[in-house]
């Protein structure tokens, strides 16, 4: 079964297919017994066994963990137990379904940076960075089909589906640990390149706005500035002044969801493009311009933090997409002097 032979651990056993699965629609294995290695220690069981049996339901594999089928060492766990390197771990047989239909595309991404515990890209706007919430699968499930023989791979953050430019990846358990414990601690510096719309003054501006999530009527994640919201805050640093457009980089104090796109929103210039918290009338007139904008313009441009092995200090750069830098050339010269 294609899912269970793609384990990153050791098997002991390979799976058969049975006499009763005949069709090729189904397909039954015997129990694997899987030893687990370094860089799946650290994992809950339930998030591991989730990702090894793609393809077998969610409420299939919370089943077989609460009925006692799966065994680490020969004895029962519960589905907050976290594995050890060393571990034994029996997965019972299990039956699917394949959908080769729904088999996810492999891809590979623009690399900006590669070895053996990182992977950097720079990911193009209207790719989601994971599945869920109707999208089926997005980068980390077509680099996973790219690499069958990854052991490792996880996403280190997120990027929103509209924006482009840096996603980091880890390729080692290790560097993962490392490089979100350097962002909790506030020791990863992120900027994006926005095109804020409006008359822009300040040539560096302090947003400080409390974000409040919250789910609307029809199940879309949205993001407002409320009191009780958590504590926010955003540098923005104006880079070309134009004809009611203003280029800035923002530097993000802390990582909140929809950070930069609601405090713009908040002072009264929201990002050119924004389907979510934009100017919607502008949005439509700035497609049907003669060289339109058809996306958010909001891009990760530069991230800096500390080599998870090496300690080394790295700043990494993705240039401008295209089509938002014939957009800024379409405007004309920026007025210098907003700068001075």
């Amino acid at each position: 079964m294609k899912d269970l032979e793609r384990f990153s651990g050791k098997t002991t056993q390979k799976p058969r297919q049975s006499a009763a699965a005949s069709s090729p629609q189904t397909v039954l294995p015997q129990a694997q017994f899987v030893t687990i290695g370094e860089e799946e220690a650290g994992q809950r069981i339930d998030n591991y066994l989730l990702r090894v049996c793609k393809g077998v339901p969610k409420s299939h594999v919370y089943r077989i963990l609460r009925s006692g089928e799966v065994r680490v060492n020969k004895g029962r766990i519960d589905q907050l137990y976290r594995l050890v390197a060393g571990d034994i771990v029996r997965i019972p047989p299990v039956r699917m379904a394949e959908k080769p239909d729904n088999v996810v595309p492999a891809a590979e991404f623009p690399i900006i940076y590669e070895d053996a515990h990182l992977l950097v890209i720079d990911k193009p706007a209207g790719v989601a960075v994971h599945g869920g919430s109707g999208v089926s699968f997005g980068v980390i499930e077509q680099l996973r089909s790219a690499r069958p023989d990854a052991k490792f791979l996880e996403l280190v953050h997120r990027l929103d589906r509209e924006t482009s430019g840096l996603l980091l990846l880890a390729k080692k358990r290790s560097a993962l640990t490392s490089l979100h414990e350097q962002m909790r601690d506030g020791e990863t510096d992120k900027r994006y390149l926005v095109l804020a719309t409006g008359d822009w003054k300040n040539k560096r501006q302090h947003v400080k706005a409390p974000l409040h999530k919250y789910t609307t009527g029809d199940g879309e994640r949205r993001v407002a500035v409320m009191e009780t919201g958590m504590p926010s805050h955003t540098v923005f640093t104006l880079l070309r002044k134009y004809k009611d457009f203003a280029l800035l980089e923002a530097e993000l104090k802390t990582g909140r969801t929809h950070q930069i796109r609601v405090h713009l929103q908040s002072t009264g210039f929201p990002i050119a493009g924004d389907d979510k918290y934009g100017d919607f009338a502008q949005n439509k007139a700035l497609q049907k311009r003669p060289v339109p904008l058809k996306r958010m313009f909001l891009h990760a441009h530069q991230i800096t933090f500390r080599h998870p092995d090496s300690g080394k200090i790295m700043t990494l750069n993705a240039p401008l997409a295209p089509e938002c830098e014939k957009f800024l050339v379409s405007l004309g010269q920026p007025d210098n002097s907003a700068l001075q």
